[in-house]
């Protein structure tokens, strides 16, 4: 089976796009068969995540101390199965960078029933705010992980429900 990839996107890497991808993969667990990474539309490489990020994550039981950010690509959009986004402006970048991705690029929020359009950028801003862009991320991770689940990639058989012809 190939193995399936998920890049979250927000602007720098620091801060929404990092939480993200260590929420999904605490998550999904060790057994996951998708490789959950993260990227900037204007992220350089090697920066470290906020510090409040951190201490958001910290707060839960999840390290980000170890992430260092990267800049989206090209090659990393075309590669991903899934390119999740956390703006309108996000997306917009990426249609203008691969064209052709579309129909795999989702705004985070569209998975949360409770909530819609953007997540909020929130570096420089206090502990608070960290906490709620944590949470609003962490309450739509549920709607997206029922999602990855039905996702057929192209060239893949999905094994289908077990029948009893017994």
């Amino acid at each position: 089976m190939p193995m399936r990839s998920l890049v979250f996107v927000c602007t720098g890497n620091v801060c929404r796009s990092p939480m993200a991808e260590h929420l999904l993969r605490r998550r999904l667990g060790p057994g996951s068969d998708w490789d959950v990474s993260s990227a900037g539309t204007s992220g350089g490489y090697g920066l470290p995540a906020s510090r409040t990020a951190v201490e958001a994550l910290d707060e839960i039981g999840l390290d980000l101390s170890s992430h260092r950010s990267r800049p989206l690509t090209r090659e990393a959009v075309d590669d991903a199965s899934l390119v999740v986004v956390m703006t309108a402006d996000h997306r917009d970048f990426i249609r203008a960078v691969s064209p052709g991705a579309m129909e795999k690029i989702f705004l985070l929020r569209s998975f949360d029933p409770a909530g819609a359009g953007d997540i909020e950028d929130p570096i420089g801003s206090s502990a608070d705010t960290y906490r709620r862009v944590r949470d609003e991320i962490d309450r739509a991770l549920p709607g997206l992980v029922s999602f990855m689940e039905t996702l057929e990639l192209p060239g893949e058989k999905r094994p289908g429900p077990r029948r009893n012809d017994g």
